[in-house]
């Protein structure tokens, strides 16, 4: 490992262990933060998975009820009837914080149980009533299926970025700071030895003289 170019003296030794120690506990903290974001990101994940199952198996059976309607009544015909929407909906969009990252939060408002068709019930069949109703009652679980994968997402990101900044720790910064600690310590005896030696050599001479 490469030390870092500075002058080997006793100041810069000190600032070099004050950056160590720092470095030492940036990585236990990055280390842990990683840990449990980990450990949250597992859980939602898990959640997020169940969540799809259930959200694309309700789609399944909604569109059969469609595909049934469309082939019974015509593709114009059922263009047209679903070209508005059946009942309206809103939403609260708000955002969260989880370790440090900002998440979206949406939740839907309470919806009006009774659902209005956006066409004559003559027009279509019953398996038509049925996909709006079915889907009316799927859209919640839609948002909560997009609120939560993005959240996936935006953990994954940062569990990436916080991965990169503990290995650069761990395999870089770290390493070179005890690298050059070691190597100025080694230096600083050396001249310490050579100070001593020169001061000895000094005190023969004068003695000698003396004699």
């Amino acid at each position: 490992m490469a030390r870092l170019n500075v002058n080997p003296t006793r100041m810069e030794l000190k600032k070099l262990k004050a950056r160590l120690k720092t470095a030492v506990r940036g990585h236990k903290l990055l280390k842990d933060k990683s840990d449990e974001m980990i450990r949250r990101f597992s859980v939602i994940i898990r959640k997020d998975k169940a969540l799809r199952e259930e959200v694309e198996a309700s789609m399944s059976d909604m569109l059969k009820q469609f595909s049934a309607a469309r082939a019974l009544t015509g593709e114009e015909v059922v263009e047209q009837a679903f070209s508005m929407p059946a009942s309206p909906m809103e939403i609260d969009c708000a955002v969260g914080n989880i370790m440090g990252v900002e998440v979206p939060e949406i939740s839907v408002k309470q919806q009006k149980r009774e659902i209005k068709f956006p066409y004559s019930f003559a027009a279509l069949t019953s398996e038509a009533d049925a996909s709006v109703d079915m889907l009316v009652k799927l859209m919640p679980k839609l948002v909560e299926l997009a609120e939560t994968e993005k959240t996936v997402r935006l953990l994954a990101d940062e569990i990436e970025r916080n991965k990169r900044r503990v290995n650069a720790l761990e395999y870089v910064m770290i390493p070179q700071l005890e690298e050059t600690i070691k190597y100025i310590s080694i230096k600083l005896d050396e001249n310490e030895r050579g100070a001593q030696t020169r001061l000895m050599k000094v005190k023969d001479m004068l003695a000698k003289e003396a004699e």
